[in-house]
């Protein structure tokens, strides 16, 4: 175990924003991002009815990767190429950062049962946690010959033991209450990538490289695949629904697929466009599923109920929004590429 210090990042004032509607942001949205940004916060990216879309600035360099949205408002990111943890007040567009310690290379942040933000870094090839309160930072290595184990996603089941997935073919767990970190081989080698619990208690990864899902027997550790319709699809990030359906973000196929595993009922949908490349998935507390077109650059809402899609372009190119988590009536992406943190808002129909 180790700690850290910490160091606090203003980036200027928070913007205001309000709905622009489609039909007039070709006219308002340049101006009011380009005065913005120059506040210190990204203006409105897109907007359509009932929903409100804001961007953030987090230092530059930090090349955020994933968002965990805290219960208090707050929002933890990553800063995968600083090597630091982040925390955004929405309310003012402060930024905190801690840093994680030299050679840090974060990818994945979630909140834990505790309140704290819990993440997965490839760097150190270790799971750390910060204390919300001292920020002080506490860091569980993986085993000595686990090395290079690509560190991805975390999740914690009902029982408040943590599950995360590596590249390089493993899986593994930490029970914070005992502070070991075990590692296991993931069937089919190379791949396992995004990770989430379901309602029922049931955790499932899914692999990008091997193209398939698995759920983790948690009394064995047994992972078993599934395997969706389409050859080859790249299964990259998977959520569960309140039915305990798995979403799962194709990658290299462009879709959206869901498989049931009371029936055991696979389907998939295209999104819309061309080129593209289906990132994060996440699933609201409506069972509406957001996902996230790196070729469309654009955040993409899709409802089951009536198989149709409505996408948020986002202004500026190569905003590369690679997770998506939320809380009721918001949605919140992490903009790798243009150093922003990203949220649409719920805001009901326009009067």
């Amino acid at each position: 175990m180790s700690t850290t210090g910490l160091h606090s990042t203003p980036v200027g004032r928070w913007w205001q924003t309000a709905t622009v509607k489609p039909s007039s942001r070709s006219i308002l949205a340049p101006l009011l991002a380009a005065v913005a940004v120059a506040l210190g916060v990204a203006g409105p990216a897109s907007a359509a009815d009932g929903y409100e879309v804001q961007e953030y600035v987090v230092p530059a360099g930090a090349h955020p990767h994933d968002v965990a949205p805290a219960a208090d408002g707050s929002v933890w990111y990553t800063g995968q190429h600083d090597g630091t943890l982040g925390l955004l007040d929405p309310t003012s567009g402060e930024v905190t950062t801690v840093p994680l310690s030299p050679g840090s290379r974060p990818h994945g942040v979630i909140v834990g049962p505790d309140g704290a933000p819990w993440v997965t870094d490839g760097g150190l090839n270790a799971i750390v946690t910060v204390d919300p309160a001292s920020l002080a930072v506490t860091t569980f290595p993986l085993p000595g010959d686990r090395s290079g184990a690509n560190l991805n996603t975390a999740t914690f089941d009902a029982e408040g033991v943590l599950w995360f997935t590596g590249q390089s073919g493993v899986y593994g767990r930490l029970d914070p209450e005992v502070g070991v970190v075990e590692v296991f081989d993931a069937p089919h080698g190379r791949g396992p990538y995004g990770i989430a619990t379901c309602p029922s208690g049931d955790v499932w990864y899914a692999s990008l490289a091997g193209s398939h899902i698995a759920r983790i027997e948690l009394e064995s550790v047994a992972a078993t695949p599934y395997w969706p319709l389409t050859a080859g699809q790249g299964a990259r990030r998977v959520w569960c629904d309140s039915a305990d359906r798995v979403w799962v973000a194709e990658w290299n196929a462009g879709q959206v697929g869901r498989y049931d595993p009371a029936g055991g009922e696979w389907r998939e949908w295209r999104l819309p466009g061309d080129d593209v490349m289906a990132y994060a998935v996440y699933v609201d507390e409506a069972d509406v599923v957001w996902l996230t077109d790196f070729g469309a650059n654009s955040v993409v809402r899709f409802d089951p109920a009536t198989e149709t899609f409505e996408s948020f372009p986002l202004p500026d190119a190569g905003a590369s929004v690679r997770q998506l988590a939320g809380r009721p009536g918001e949605i919140w992406g992490a903009e790798s590429g243009l150093d922003r943190l990203v949220v649409i808002r719920s805001v009901g129909p326009e009067g």
